[in-house]
């Protein structure tokens, strides 16, 4: 671990201050899985939406094996990572932090404009705004705008300055989703809200909890067997499929949170944020129009 002291040295002191750490290699992006990992065969970290049973030592599942265990991040096991490691990144959901990234100088100024200031931090072509609170992360809420935070790692590029403040609902709304427009014959909608499946977000649905849960489950399975390739396909075609079996309900049936599961699993096996939510939408949206 010699060829990147000062990484480790950093990794090491925002551990003790109880951020979750992990190493980056070249292409600021998390080492791969390990073999036994691969295809989430282990059932994934305890500490993914989606719990597993994985207790592998090595850094793997990308943000989940983010620590602050310092005889885990100086193991063995992660000796390898920091040998190659350029950049170190964090876990801000992990530290109950959200990152508010913005990518370049309209963003900053939209920020500036709308938000309460908070703790910053310079970035290559923007800035870096911390709030203190957890939430879900997503990518591209506006225009060079993504927010990090419970399912995303950020780069660690420094403290910041100026008094990081509470988490504002002006950010948490900006992943809320508007309802499913319903279709000629009353194609379910989806609630606005993002919670996990449940009679509390599908109120106007004729199936039981059972019946969506068990379906929601196999095609999670599905999603996460393609790590090689076609996760993203894999994802349109089982919200595609999900959503069809809703059309004869009066509605809501909760369609937003069964998207936001799949689109977690497809993440969790490599696909990009923004992809995996646009293959779930679009399913979502061919099984509305074929209803129509």
């Amino acid at each position: 671990m010699n060829a990147t002291p000062e990484v480790l040295r950093v990794a090491l002191a925002l551990a003790a201050a109880g951020v979750p750490v992990l190493p980056l290699r070249a292409g600021k992006v998390p080492f791969g899985n390990c073999r036994t990992c691969r295809g989430n065969a282990c059932g994934g970290r305890p500490n993914m939406k989606a719990a597993g049973p994985c207790r592998c030592p090595a850094p793997c599942h990308a943000w989940a094996a983010a620590t602050t265990d310092p005889h885990v991040i100086t193991s063995p096991a992660w000796a390898p990572a920091w040998q190659e490691a350029v950049v170190l990144a964090y876990h801000p959901g992990g530290a109950g932090l959200t990152v508010l990234d913005l990518d370049n100088a309209t963003a900053v100024a939209w920020a500036r404009a709308t938000l309460p200031a908070t703790r910053t931090v310079p970035t290559t072509r923007g800035e870096h705004w911390l709030y203190q609170g957890a939430m879900l992360s997503a990518n591209a809420v506006r225009p060079g705008v993504d927010i990090k935070s419970l399912t995303q790692y950020a780069r660690w590029l420094g403290p910041g300055t100026g008094r990081m403040v509470a988490l504002p609902s002006t950010v948490r709304a900006l992943v809320v989703k508007e309802e499913t427009t319903p279709g000629r014959r009353g194609v379910a909608s989806s609630p606005r809200t993002l919670a996990p499946w449940s009679r509390q977000v599908a109120t106007g649905c004729r199936h039981t909890e059972r019946y969506v849960r068990t379906g929601l489950e196999r095609g999670l399975a599905l999603v996460r067997a393609r790590t090689e390739s076609g996760a993203g396909s894999q994802a349109f075609g089982v919200a595609r499929f999900l959503a069809a079996q809703h059309t004869g309900c009066p509605g809501p049936c909760g369609l937003a949170a069964i998207g936001e599961e799949i689109v977690t699993a497809a993440v969790t096996v490599g696909v990009p944020e923004t992809y995996a939510r646009r293959a779930v939408a679009n399913g979502l949206e061919v099984a509305g129009e074929r209803a129509a």
